[in-house]
């Protein structure tokens, strides 16, 4: 079972034990967001070994974004995180050194204010995460015969690699901080617009388990944090509004595409195909009001193997998705509806040497691993169908499960070197989803 089901299956249990802090009306507000802010990250044993040799240390600060999904039943606060967190790269030769890393949290606290439009939360954050760190060239060659002939740019190291599949995730990580948000009222809508504060720190609490070739990179997940954000709330009481509501899906999807045109480059040049169909797990938030439906969705699809007797290598696209639409037919607990979405992906695709050095050899005999990226417009039409299961006698939350269909079309500028790859960009996919709605 992959780390990010068994998160959102604790999201599960623990949104059931819910209903133990619910009185006799039940106060629900659930909302969905993104946000971004900054934190400090000093890289210690990295940079000690660089003082050592007489250059400046890494900056010590990295930047964050992310999506969010909160839902609060009388004071008791549940809610997911997914964000990315990126350092401020550096300069060493002619060679650009950086990091960035994405967690994925489970956030449980607590209202320290009664039901009304200002909010003070306290919450502690567990999950799991993934890490990328690499020296690059500054100017990287985006032919891809060239780079085919020659990968060996630099060095890449990544921990939980995700461009292997989000099934990677791992490595317990914590957060705890406090959040200030005021809903403001969007006139004529029941939802509001929810704007938002955080503050706290987050850290790795077991020691050395973000080891990468003889260097402890736990900092990296560390830090004081500051973050700011905006989205779209449920304030009142759902007494009122029982037709309206924002859920959260884990989804998995079958996408009818293969990266043919690669593969013909790869095997031309002495390595070995990528093989199969990639894997697919994502995030779908969706709201609905009165049949009006909107929110977000992310898909990781990831494609891996061996590329050669020293090397492997890994095809990453992650897309981000504004959507909106209608539920179309409502019966029961059944629902079907159309959805369409706007918004962004990229493609990466990573040769590395599975024999690297430790440090500091490796710092001074660097040349190992490189990738080549870009990235684009994505846009999706989409039917669904879903069915509502009520987890409690008091309907506290509703367990969702959901079978969509579309048709992802990439717009020009998907390509790697020469080749396009508009055509393993853009295909039709089946998406599975199950989730929890309030």
């Amino acid at each position: 079972m992959s780390t990010l089901v068994r998160i959102f299956l604790t999201t599960l249990f623990v949104g059931c034990l819910g209903s133990s802090f619910s009185q006799e009306l039940i106060n629900k507000r659930p909302t969905f967001y993104a946000y971004s802010g900054f934190s400090g990250a000093n890289l210690t044993q990295f940079n000690q070994m660089l003082n050592e040799r007489g250059l400046s240390s890494l900056r010590n600060r990295y930047s964050s974004i992310g999506l969010g999904y909160q839902t609060r039943i009388n004071d008791f606060v549940l809610g997911f995180d997914l964000g990315q967190h990126t350092g401020k790269a550096s300069q060493l030769d002619d060679m650009r050194i950086r990091y960035r890393t994405t967690r994925a949290l489970l956030n449980i606290g607590y209202s320290m204010t009664e039901e009304g439009r200002f909010q003070l939360i306290h919450y502690l954050g567990l999950g799991f995460g993934f890490m990328n760190f690499q020296m690059l060239p500054e100017e990287q060659d985006r032919n891809l015969e060239l780079f085919l002939l020659d990968s060996q740019q630099g060095f890449i190291l990544r921990k939980n690699d995700i461009h292997q599949g989000t099934s990677q995730f791992g490595n317990f990580l914590t957060e705890i901080g406090f959040q200030l948000s005021y809903d403001f009222p969007i006139p004529g809508r029941k939802e509001a617009l929810q704007v938002m504060a955080r503050g706290g720190y987050s850290f790795s609490p077991i020691e050395n388990s973000w080891n990468m070739n003889g260097i402890a990179f736990d900092n990296a997940q560390s830090g004081a944090f500051i973050r700011v954000g905006a989205g779209i709330s449920l304030p009142e009481r759902n007494f009122f509004y029982k037709d309206a509501t924002i859920g959260i899906s884990l989804v998995r999807g079958v996408h009818n595409t293969k990266p043919d045109a690669l593969n013909g480059y790869l095997e031309s040049f002495g390595y070995q195909p990528l093989e199969g169909k990639p894997s697919n797990w994502g995030l779908r938030i969706l709201g609905d009001t009165e049949g009006l439906l909107y929110g977000v969705d992310v898909f990781n699809l990831a494609m891996s193997g061996q590329a050669s007797n020293f090397q492997e290598h890994s095809l990453n696209s992650v897309r981000v998705y504004a959507n909106g639409g209608f539920k179309l037919i409502q019966f029961e607990n059944f629902a079907l509806g159309a959805l369409g979405g706007l918004g962004y992906g990229n493609l990466r695709y990573t040769l590395s040497d599975v024999n690297k050095p430790d440090f500091p050899e490796l710092l001074e005999d660097r040349y190992f691993d490189g990738y080549l990226r870009s990235s684009g417009v994505m846009i999706k039409p989409e039917v669904f169908l879903e069915y509502g299961l009520p987890l409690t006698k008091r309907k506290l939350f509703d367990l969702v499960f959901s079978a969509s269909a579309g048709y992802e079309l990439a717009f020009p500028g998907y390509s790697l070197g020469e080749i396009s790859m508009n055509q393993y960009m853009s295909g039709s996919y089946l998406l599975f989803g199950i989730g929890v709605r309030p």
